[in-house]
Order: structure tokens, then sequence, then C-alpha cells
């Protein structure tokens, strides 16, 4: 039998999806699972769009430029404008969501063993997609007991090497849900422009910012115009997840042209996806506002109630719709497979993602869990009760003497 490649064997299964299997067999025993998961929203996706889809006149599903519809990207140049991030429809390419602009950003920026800082706890899939590249990750840990505050200056400067080639940021954050302020953006643009880096930013949650916190882009930091790279995505603006369209957005002409030309080899964004993504940009104001209030309520609905639960310490997030959460357990992939095995409460249970896969080293977070607060109040609030149930019976929990030392290492 053919040998599969080092890559394939050492591509890392997800975090947020390997339980899967785990959460069907609960279902067939009748237990209902409460999927904190997947940051897959309940929210209905606006009417427009869903309208552009129903109304469909054409004789052929054809194929769009290689970069997306013209008329979509100078939508997407407007609605960016609205947002202090000046930028044309020529410097933007319509993606098969935002994966696929990180895997064309990595693979254009990057030579293999290049490396790539990144704040810790990061989005999962990055790892993923920085193995396919041939891209080193180094992590940069952020602390919980910070609410995952950027490191200063100094803890950068200490990880860059002849190899460094580039920072990715999450901005709101997946899976802290942590905006970060403008003086933290600043010392990252010094940093970048010094060592003449290139600024992944990842800004797919942009709307959703909480408690008079407000974005700021890495598009509009002065000075490395021609280093940031703007990643975007419609699947959680819109809760159109299942559209499978992002954009990759950046000033450099020379790596445009070189993304561009991965995006003729994958030939075009799927045409259902950007037609309803054009049509989502007159999305009125009051559903984003309608959305972020219910979100709040969500965000606190969990949040109040993972910290009122003796042992559990979850910093409350400012943004997104993700929270991480310290348990006093002994591991957490051990904790959330048990979960979907042997617990239930009520007839419910809880499925999460294990934090060991936000890591770069996955012994980081074997005390911690992320979790999306994407459902309806109810739910979270029979979610926050199972777990303080589970946290109960669990044969894995920590005392909390033993839990603070195992903090400390």
């Amino acid at each position: 039998m053919p040998a599969i490649s080092l890559k394939g064997r050492q591509m890392p299964p997800s975090p947020i999806r390997k339980l899967v299997p785990f959460a069907e067999a609960a279902k067939k025993r009748g237990t209902k699972v409460i999927h904190l998961n997947i940051g897959q929203p309940d929210i209905h996706t606006p009417e427009v769009a869903l309208d552009a889809i129903r109304n469909l006149d054409r004789k052929v599903i054809e194929y769009s430029h290689s970069a997306g519809y013209e008329s979509y990207r100078r939508g997407l140049a407007d609605y960016y404008a609205e947002h202090a991030i000046e930028v044309t429809h020529e410097q933007i390419i319509v993606t098969n969501g935002g994966s696929e602009a990180l895997l064309f950003g990595m693979l254009a920026c990057f030579e293999p063993g290049d490396e790539l800082i990144i704040p810790e706890p990061f989005y999962a899939n990055y790892n993923s997609f920085a193995l396919a590249a041939g891209v080193k990750v180094v992590p940069l840990r952020t602390k919980i007991e910070d609410g995952f505050s950027l490191p200063p200056v100094a803890e950068f400067e200490a990880l860059i090497t002849t190899r460094t080639k580039g920072i990715l940021i999450c901005n709101p954050g997946n899976p802290t849900g942590r905006i970060y302020t403008k003086g933290e953006l600043e010392r990252l643009r010094d940093i970048v422009r010094d060592h003449d880096l290139f600024l992944f930013a990842d800004e797919v949650y942009r709307e959703f910012c909480y408690d008079g916190e407000e974005h700021i882009s890495a598009m509009t930091l002065k000075g490395i115009e021609q280093n940031v790279i703007l990643v975007d995505s419609v699947s959680k603006r819109y809760s159109m997840c299942g559209a499978r369209v992002g954009a990759f957005v950046t000033r450099n002409t020379d790596l445009y042209e070189a993304v561009l030309k991965l995006a003729q080899a994958r030939l075009s964004p799927p045409t259902f996806g950007q037609l309803a993504s054009e049509a989502a940009l007159a999305t009125p104001q009051r559903y984003f506002d309608d959305v972020i209030a219910e979100y709040v309520q969500r965000r606190d609905i969990l949040v109040d109630g993972l910290n009122a639960i003796p042992g559990v310490r979850c910093p409350k997030p400012n943004g997104a719709f993700y929270c991480v959460a310290e348990l006093p357990i002994d591991d957490s992939d051990t904790f959330c497979q048990w979960l979907l095995e042997s617990f239930e409460h009520e007839g419910h249970t809880v499925m999460m993602a294990p934090a060991t896969g936000f890591y770069a080293e996955p012994v980081t977070g074997k005390q911690q869990v992320r979790l999306a607060y994407v459902l309806e109040q109810d739910l979270l609030t029979k979610a926050v009760e199972c777990l303080r149930k589970a946290l109960t019976s669990y044969p894995g929990v920590i005392a909390p003497t033993e839990a603070s030392s195992s903090n400390k290492a």
C-alpha cells in the first residue's frame, strides 16, 4: 500500500469537529446535545441574501472572475470605506471563505520553513493552514489571567529570528473574544515596520463588539500599508457560514498578483455564495443592532454562569461570540469526550471544543475549553447547569489547591 505523506500524517484533527462521532452516538441514545463547540450561529441570515437566491433567474451557473464578481468587489470596497478602510475593488480577491484567503496568503508570502508568530490561544485551523504551506508557527503566549491581552514588545522581539516573516492576529479574537486596543495595535505596527514583516489581520468578527468597545482595523495603521493583509468572511457577519465566501485584501500589488495566480488555479469562488453575499451588503443596520444586543445577553448568561461555578475562570469577552474557560479538570479532551459518552443532566449534555487544539503545544490548554455562545438563551442556561452538575461527578476533577498548583506550571 502506498504511504501517506508526512504532511498528511501530521495534519491535526479539528478540536471543533473531532468529537462529532461521540455527539452523534449521544443523540442516538436519546440525549440532547447542546452544541457550544462550533461557531455556527442560530441567528437568521438576512432576508435580502436569502431573497437573492430564492429569486435567482439564471439559465447557467457560470464561473465568475477568479478574483470574484467585479460588482461584489466594488460593493465590498464601499463596505470597507464605511469602516475607515480605504481600498479599491482591484485590491480585493474573493475567496472560498476566509480559510482560503489565509492559505493563499501563507503560500504567497512565505517560503517553506519561514516563521509566523501568532498570539495563542489561536483559531485551531491556523495550525493546519501553516502546515499545508510549510510555515512554522511560533506561538506567543497570552494569559487567561490578563484577559488574553497582547504581551509587551520585548516578548515579541524575543521570538523574532532571521526566518520570521510575519505575524498573524485575529481581532476580535477566536477563541478568546479579545478586542485589541489602539495601543496594542500600534505596538504591533512598530514591530512589523521595524522588522519589515507581513501582518495578517483576521477580522471576520468586526461587527461584534460589546460594552462600548470599538474595532480598529489593521488596515488603518499608518506606515505599514504594504505589509498588512486583511482576511475577511461573510460567514459570521451575516450568519452565512455555508456560503463559503471570504476575501483577501491587500494594497501590495506584487502580493495581489501572486495570490491572483493561486485564485486562477482554483478557477473561481462560488457563484451562489457571491450572489448572496453581494445582496447581503444591503443588510440594514438594525439587523446588526439586534444581533449584537442578543449576543451580549447570551454572553452574560454563559460567562457569568460559568464564573459562578466553583473552580471555573472565564474572562468576559468584549467581541466575537466565543470565550475560553479554565476548568478544575485533569484534561479537557478527556472531559469533553466524557460529557458526550458518560454524562447527561435532565436529558441534556454539552459539546465543547477542548482548548488543546488552540495552542501550538496542546498541553498548554489541557484545563481549558472554548465555548461559542451562538444558541438561544434558554439553551445556554441549560448548558451552564449541565456543566455545574458535570463538575460534581467527573472523575478527573482537580481539588482547588491542586488546580492552583497546576495552573502555575
